[in-house]
C-alpha cells in the first residue's frame, strides 16, 4: 500500500462522511423492510450482503412478498439497476490498466454516492494508485456503513417505533443523492421522463409501470445526451 493510495482514500473517505449520513436512514429502512415482507434475519442478511443495492431491494420486496414469479423479480432488479452501467462507462476510463480482481470488485462497490463523489476527480488524475485508493476508500466505508446499519434495521425490526416516518427520511436521503446528478441535462430530462412516466403508468398490472418509467427515462436520458452533442458540434 504506498503512499498515493493512502492518499487517495483519505481524500475519497473524507468526502464521503456528508453524504454517508443520508446512507444510515436508507439502510435502517431496508433492513426493517425485509423484516415486514416475511423474511428471517438470516435471509434479509444475506440479501443485504449479495444485493447491495437498495433500490433494487426495495422494489423487489413486495413482489417477493406477494410471491410474484422469479422471472419478474430479476427483470425488475436488473431494471433499477439499469443506470450502473451508464455508471460503470463513465468510470470504465480510470480502471484502465488495472487487474480484473479490482475491476470485478470495484462493480460489486460501485453505488450511487461513490459514482457523485468519484467521477470527476478520477477523470482528472493521471495516478493509477490514487484513482484507486479514491474510489476503494469511499466504496468500502459506503458498503460497511450500509450493512452495519442494514443488520441494525434487521434485528430490531420490532423495536423501531413506526412514528419515526422511517420511510420518509430515506426518500429524503435518495433526493439528497439524486439532486448533484440533476446538474447534468441529460440525467434532469432522464428522471423527469422517468418519474412522469412511472407515475402514468402505476396502474400496470405486476408493477410493470416501474420498468416502463425506467426505460422511459433511460431512452429520453440518451436523446437528451445525443441533443446536447450535436448542438455542442455545431
Amino acid at each position: 500500500m504506498n503512499g498515493s493510495f493512502k492518499r487517495g482514500a483519505v481524500e475519497g473517505v473524507r468526502r464521503m462522511l456528508p453524504l454517508s449520513v443520508g446512507l444510515i436512514p436508507w439502510a435502517l429502512v431496508t433492513g426493517v423492510a425485509m423484516r415486514s415482507s416475511g423474511l428471517s434475519a438470516v435471509e434479509a442478511t444475506g440479501m443485504n450482503l449479495l444485493v447491495f443495492a437498495g433500490t433494487a431491494q426495495l422494489g423487489t420486496l413486495p413482489l417477493i412478498a406477494s410471491g410474484a414469479p422469479l422471472w419478474l423479480i430479476v427483470l425488475t432488479a436488473l431494471a433499477l439497476n439499469l443506470r450502473f452501467v451508464i455508471f460503470s462507462a463513465a468510470l470504465a476510463p480510470s480502471f484502465e490498466g488495472q487487474s480484473w480482481a479490482r475491476r470485478l470488485s470495484s462493480s460489486y462497490l460501485l453505488v450511487d454516492t461513490v459514482f457523485i463523489i468519484c467521477a470527476e476527480p478520477l477523470k482528472r488524475s493521471d495516478d493509477p494508485e490514487w484513482r484507486w485508493g479514491f474510489f476503494l476508500g469511499p466504496a468500502l466505508w459506503a458498503w460497511l456503513v450500509w450493512q452495519v446499519f442494514g443488520l441494525a434495521g434487521v434485528l430490531g425490526a420490532d423495536a423501531i417505533p413506526q412514528g419515526w416516518s422511517l420511510e420518509f427520511m430515506a426518500t429524503i436521503a435518495l433526493m439528497v443523492m439524486l439532486v448533484p446528478m440533476t446538474q447534468v441535462r441529460a440525467m434532469l430530462v432522464a428522471a423527469v421522463a422517468g418519474g412522469l412516466g412511472a407515475v402514468r403508468l402505476r396502474d400496470m398490472p405486476l408493477r410493470l409501470g416501474v420498468i416502463a418509467g425506467i426505460a422511459i427515462g433511460i431512452a429520453a436520458g440518451f436523446a437528451a445526451e445525443h441533443w446536447v452533442g450535436r448542438g455542442r458540434a455545431r
